[in-house]
């Protein structure tokens, strides 16, 4: 005798539950289910009508139910196609070729965007590999595509390089730097990877950026000055002050070399404290920084000359930050230190990119933005070797966390 339990509920269509049973010692639900013979057998190539060899049992893995696993097992029918060929009817609700529900997978994916692999794989009892397997094979299907030739009222983008893991399979991600969307991934981090994304816009699109944000990187340069010559580089701030920061290191490990006993004494604990902007010093840290700038005048010029050089981005012309530019990078020449006169150098051989910050007021927030989220995904993604997947988690974290994987509401309640 079948149970009375609304199919809409379950959504198993074309299924009839007949016995629900319970395993205690395994902690298991298992829901035993006919074939409902009011629902036509299809071949899952063309979706015809077909005609029906046998019925086959097959036990496929749903979402807990009530606290439990919960597992169900299904009569399909095994149909005779118009060749010969015998093949499993195609389901509704079952993944195509795996013992999974779709639902299933929706959850395993939903729960992969905010958990480790290994956690998900550890709470649901499923191997590793196939928590890894489901997840990519259903953000393949449900991501929206990365369409370079559709794009269009593109006016600034940016664009960097991440990688997987430190040192291997590097990839090339663009922004839309007004809207703060991810706008296409590509593997490698040459020339030819932008250029290839560049060359695939429309016509009409490309005419019409003004600017490409970025590091200094000499590869990117030439795919932008090749595909979009009418477009300005901006050279990010972010990464002009990381570089005098290694300025900085380089010079303190000298001044730290040079410095007698007690000099040396002073020197500890200031490693980070020379980095940091004074407004973001606790009153003990700048009373012990302020100790080491009053014993070493290097370090002294160092510290004032970097608050100098972040006043650059406040120019309101191009003319002015290029001035101002020009006067840091003489006093630095002055200084006689080693590694700011080679800053110096680097700042005067890429000033074009550095002033056209005035012209556009293009940050890299965004691209630093999605760079942590890239950060949090190779954290939980530690062991994975899969580029490919990598670049669709990429792409699912650029994308807004509105879906429920638990429900089947279209957004979650504001």
């Amino acid at each position: 005798m079948s149970l009375n339990i609304p199919s809409q509920i379950l959504s198993l269509p074309g299924q009839r539950v007949k016995q629900v049973q319970h395993d205690l010692s395994e902690n298991k639900l298992t829901l035993y289910c006919d074939r409902d013979r009011r629902f036509r057998t299809t071949i899952p190539s063309d979706s015809g009508v077909a005609g029906i060899n046998r019925y086959v049992r097959r036990t496929i893995r749903d979402i807990p139910m009530c606290g439990y696993d919960c597992h169900i097992e299904i009569e399909l029918a095994q149909v005779v196609t118009n060749d010969g060929k015998r093949r499993m009817e195609s389901t509704e609700f079952v993944d195509s070729a795996n013992r999974y529900t779709k639902r299933f997978c929706r959850l395993v994916s939903g729960l992969c965007r905010h958990m480790t692999i290994q956690a998900v794989s550890r709470h649901l009892s499923v191997r590793w590999e196939t928590v890894k397997n489901i997840d990519k094979k259903y953000l393949e299907s449900s991501l929206p595509a990365l369409e370079p030739e559709k794009l269009t009222g593109l006016k600034y983008i940016g664009v960097d390089e991440v990688a997987r893991a430190k040192g291997h399979d590097y990839m090339t991600v663009v922004y839309d730097m007004v809207k703060g969307h991810l706008i296409w991934v590509g593997t490698g981090r040459t020339a030819d990877v932008f250029s290839g994304f560049l060359d695939q816009l429309p016509d009409k699109t490309a005419e019409k950026i003004e600017a490409v944000a970025m590091d200094m990187g000499l590869s990117y340069q030439k795919a932008v000055r090749d595909s979009l010559p009418n477009a300005d580089i901006v050279f990010d701030r972010f990464h002009v002050m990381q570089n005098y920061s290694k300025a900085i290191k380089n010079q303190r490990k000298i001044e730290f070399r040079k410095a007698d006993k007690a000099g040396k004494d002073l020197f500890k604990g200031t490693h980070y404290l020379v980095l940091k902007n004074s407004d973001k010093l606790t009153s003990k840290q700048a009373e012990k920084l302020q100790k080491l700038l009053d014993n070493n005048s290097n370090l002294n010029m160092l510290y004032i000359m970097k608050e100098q050089l972040q006043q650059l981005w406040s120019a309101e012309t191009v003319e002015i930050m290029d001035d101002k530019l020009e006067a840091w990078s003489k006093l630095a020449d002055e200084s006689g230190m080693t590694y700011l006169k080679k800053f110096a150098k680097s700042l005067r051989s890429h000033r074009v990119g550095i002033c056209n910050y005035a012209k556009h007021n293009l940050t890299s927030a965004r691209i630093e933005a999605g760079n942590i989220s890239i950060g949090m995904i190779r954290k939980r993604a530690r062991g994975i070797r899969d580029t490919e997947y990598f670049k669709l988690k990429i792409r699912q974290s650029s994308l807004p966390d509105d879906q429920s994987m638990f429900y089947y509401n279209d957004c979650l309640p504001h």
